[in-house]
């Protein structure tokens, strides 16, 4: 910032900008104030696995500043690892696997922490039609028609909370019964949710790097699907257990895949997919959804695949760009103050004269002191970066640095004006394209070329298009409006309004004062009636020509308002036939 403004050097609006740039205008270096970047850490805040914990960063507008967050694996830190697994009938087999994983991995483990507590859940799909069978004999024994017993279809049931206890784990496992569903995909991401917030029921703990492991073959609901059985309320995002059973599964739908990652990072949980190989593709495009998912590809679940992939998972490390490593309860809050500030004083003038740092003396004289703005306070430099009537600042579009708006870049487009208020692409579009391609953005209308109108240049202002066959503007029974016909009566149609469906000819009209005049032996009583009757509808005249002893009278009928129209008579066949000119 250059604090001097003497004409010499500097004006009032051109004082902040960068050295190079106030040099070239004259303002010496004695007289450049520039605020360094700041990164302050506070080591008073101890930290375990994320360092540092509080980070405190001073920033001018437009500069930049870079720090390092060290996430650290700790040795012997606790783990919670929460088992969800789909019970359907094709999970039979891989549910016996189950049974000898937990004393399995709590002994695997021992090598990476000592202190290793496991849960239990489990999910099918939502209870209601189509997704089960609904028949009485089927809701309470899905299996019934195979002479097994299995468990009702449920959203997700929670069995068991997390425990120390291997052996009270290897026994709840060795209680479970599969159910059955009628669909393919299930409801694990449901199911996902419930065991994310319910952390009461569930247990987890607040200082446990938290794991929770969905087992399925198949792949899984995703919001809106719930369409099909009339649930249409969006998922909530809250714990519905009830005596340990989701009761919003047949309220609510799915979650959406944004919901559920909110909800994984808000509970500090780190998720694994257990998934057969059939079934990889699917869900190696869902975990890009998920922030800090791991996948793994199992051609069986056995249980040393299934204790190697929880290792794996454990190992892995996963930092997002909230600076919150994914699975930990810990994160580093980063908090940036906006320097807009100088040493000259908060009123935005200098000091006095004994100590201001920007008074100026020219030639070895002292010179009168001028007035020196500095750098306004933040709440006055806001309000002159606010349109009147406005509580925004820059209009939403820019920054307000030094009291005047420094207008943000757009890919669409330049922003600009006092305020950021303007652009050159808030204007109509026409087929995808800015002002049709046919003109420029100005102050939010389009500036159309020569040869074209409307509010996105989309009419010519030829009205050729609009030309019809006889030479007329629509047939002379319309409007040319851009580049259209537009008919004065909703009879007509067509581009050039030329067809009219419902519409008598106009010869048809008038046939009985046509053939009155054809009627050549009337008596002069009848002649005076029909000439008095059509004279205003029709003018005539005889043309006799000789072909070949046939005599032909020719009739031009004209009414008023109408098109021609010329009437053939053979006076041997005494067969009228007209056709329009």
């Amino acid at each position: 910032m250059c604090k001097s403004i003497l004409k010499v050097q500097c004006s009032i609006n051109q004082r902040c900008d960068l050295p190079v740039n106030l040099l070239r205008r004259g303002c010496a270096l004695e007289f450049m104030e520039q605020s360094e970047v700041k990164v302050e850490v506070n080591a008073t805040i101890s930290s375990t696995q994320v360092s540092p914990r509080d980070i405190s960063i001073t920033l001018r507008p437009g500069s930049a500043a870079s720090f390092i967050v060290s996430v650290k694996q700790l040795e012997r830190y606790p783990v919670d690892l929460y088992y969800l697994v789909d019970v359907s009938a094709s999970m039979q087999e891989n549910l016996d696997q189950l049974k000898t994983v937990g004393v399995a991995l709590s002994l695997r483990m021992t090598e990476h922490s000592s202190d290793l507590w496991l849960g239990f859940g489990s999910f099918v799909d939502k209870p209601v039609s189509p997704y089960i069978n609904v028949h009485p004999s089927k809701i309470h024994n899905p299996c019934s028609d195979f002479e097994i017993r299995c468990r009702p279809a449920h959203g997700f049931h929670h069995v068991l909370s997390m425990t120390s206890n291997m052996s009270e784990f290897t026994r709840v496992i060795k209680r479970q019964r599969i159910s059955g569903n009628m669909d393919t995909p299930e409801g694990g991401l449901d199911a996902m949710l419930q065991a994310a917030v319910c952390q009461r029921a569930v247990g987890w703990r607040p200082e446990a790097k938290r794991l929770l492991l969905l087992m399925t073959d198949q792949p899984s609901h995703l919001a809106l699907d719930s369409r099909l059985a009339g649930i249409v309320v969006p998922h909530d995002g809250l714990c519905h257990l009830e005596d340990n059973v989701y009761k919003g599964s047949t309220r609510m739908d799915h979650p959406s895949l944004g919901q559920l990652s909110d909800k994984l990072l808000e509970n500090h949980i780190y998720s694994i997919f257990a998934v057969e190989k059939q079934q990889y593709q699917w869900y190696e495009e869902l975990i890009h959804l998920l922030p800090g998912s791991y996948l793994g590809k199992l051609g069986l679940f056995q249980a040393p695949n299934l204790i190697d992939l929880v290792v794996d998972a454990y190992k892995v490390q996963n930092v997002t760009v909230m600076v919150r490593p994914v699975g930990y309860n810990e994160s580093t809050v980063v908090r940036i103050r906006s320097k807009c500030q100088c040493t000259c004083g908060p009123a935005g003038q200098c000091r006095d004269a004994n100590a201001s740092p920007c008074k100026q003396t020219q030639n070895g004289n002292n010179q009168e002191e001028r007035p020196n703005y500095g750098m306004m306070k933040d709440s006055d430099s806001n309000k002159n970066c606010k349109a009147d009537g406005s509580d925004v600042v820059c209009s939403g579009r820019g920054v307000c640095e030094c009291g005047k708006c420094v207008c943000e870049q757009s890919r669409l487009g330049a922003v600009y004006g006092k305020y950021c208020e303007l652009d050159d692409f808030s204007c109509p579009y026409e087929g995808g394209l800015l002002c049709g391609s046919r003109g420029v953005c100005v102050l939010g209308e389009c500036v159309c070329e020569d040869g074209w109108t409307g509010d996105s240049c989309n009419c010519p202002v030829s009205t050729a298009t609009c030309q019809s066959s006889n030479g007329l503007l629509c047939s002379g029974r319309g409007k040319c409006v851009c580049g259209k016909c537009v008919c004065d009566d909703p009879q007509h149609s067509g581009d050039f309004c030329e067809r009219c469906p419902a519409c008598q000819s106009t010869c048809q009209s008038y046939w009985t004062c046509v053939g009155c005049h054809l009627s050549h032996g009337l008596t002069q009583e009848e002649a005076g009636q029909c000439n008095h009757t059509c004279a205003l509808l029709v003018g005539y005249m005889d043309d006799m020509s000789g072909r070949a002893g046939v005599i032909q009278f020719n009739f031009i009928y004209i009414a008023p308002n109408h098109n021609d129209c010329c009437l053939e008579v053979n006076n041997r066949e005494k067969t009228p036939s007209y056709d329009p000119i």
